[in-house]
């Protein structure tokens, strides 16, 4: 088992990955656009989501595949970028063809970034829109972490957040070679930290140094009495993001089952998570590049490297993301990070 090429959700076959964003609005979109319409399946815990097309991706609805992701800033004005997604789609050909129109399926999130200090006076025409389009033109391969597309003005607890990504890749009990990847937008209520230490609460399922160094706790964590929850008093940002991905050939159900067990990674790397705050969604997607036996045990381990995969790309996010006006970076605090 290993680290994926790229260490990035596009590790997956099929897969690119666009940002679009604008450093004085202090937000952007990022987008996750598959070769062909992929299965996909949505798990969403935090108690404050802001979703579009989202409620077809659970259980015994008609919808089995999506032509895209679009990830935002914005709150509920974010939600544009679904649109702009859409029709930038629907430009290409790329939907489900119906009575002669062509209609894509692209479930949308948004994180809140409102008030971390950039211009959002924007009139009456939000640009999330527009920001989604430019994202798909900038799908690619390779992408940026930190502050890029929906991680651009996003924070974690008190720390600068960003744009993560993390990839896994194993051999299966029939000797299929499988990967396994997640992208997550990091902005929670939460802490990524444990307490007075700089030490991520993923650091143990860090690989090749993508964390940076460790700073462990001196001392059991619950004899710490002067641990304050982070994110005391009114909440400035909220909601944490992820699309964990895979190119074993899942249906629907499993699909579904892998978004519920990669939740676990979001409790791996974030404290506390799924509040009243925060809109935390995952949404599970597979190509179906490869063939598996689709047995219990398989879709186990899958979900299981998921959640590990969802927890690094979350500390992943906040460590490579840069400090920006008053959000100081991971880095920047911790300077021999």
């Amino acid at each position: 088992m290993a680290v994926g090429p790229r260490n990035l959700i596009t590790d997956v076959a099929g897969l690119t990955v666009g940002n679009a964003d604008d450093l004085d609005l202090r937000s952007g979109v990022t987008v996750v656009l598959p070769e062909f319409a992929m299965v996909a399946a949505a798990d969403v815990r935090g108690g404050a989501p802001a979703t579009r097309d989202m409620d077809g991706l659970t259980a015994g609805r008609l919808v089995e595949r999506i032509h895209g992701i679009a990830l935002s800033g914005g709150s509920g004005f974010g939600l544009d970028a679904g649109g702009g997604l859409q029709s930038w789609l629907a430009a290409e050909g790329r939907g489900i063809a119906f009575g002669g129109a062509t209609i894509p399926v692209v479930p949308t999130a948004i994180l809140f970034d409102l008030v971390n200090g950039g211009n959002k006076d924007w009139g009456r025409l939000p640009p999330y829109r527009a920001l989604a389009e430019q994202a798909a033109e900038n799908a690619g391969l390779e992408f940026q972490l930190g502050n890029s597309g929906a991680g651009m003005g996003a924070t974690a607890a008190d720390l600068k957040g960003g744009l993560g990504s993390a990839s896994w890749q194993y051999t299966s009990a029939a000797g299929q070679k499988v990967t396994v990847a997640a992208l997550a937008a990091v902005n929670p209520m939460g802490s990524v930290l444990m307490p007075e230490t700089g030490c991520f609460w993923a650091w143990p399922f860090a690989q090749e140094g993508e964390l940076g160094a460790a700073r462990l706790p001196s001392a059991p964590l619950a004899a710490r009495v002067d641990f304050v929850m982070p994110g005391d008093g009114p909440a400035p940002a909220n909601t944490t993001l992820v699309v964990v991905a895979t190119d074993a050939a899942l249906d629907k159900a499993q699909a579904q089952r892998v978004a519920i067990m990669a939740q676990d990674g979001l409790a791996r790397a974030i404290r506390p998570i799924h509040s009243p705050f925060d809109g935390d969604v995952v949404i599970c997607v597979s190509t179906e590049k490869v063939a598996i036996d689709g047995s219990p045990q398989e879709i186990a381990q899958i979900g299981h490297h998921a959640a590990d995969c969802a927890a690094r790309a979350i500390a992943r996010g906040v460590y490579e993301a840069d400090s920006i006006g008053d959000w100081q970076s991971y880095r920047d605090r911790f300077a021999a990070a």
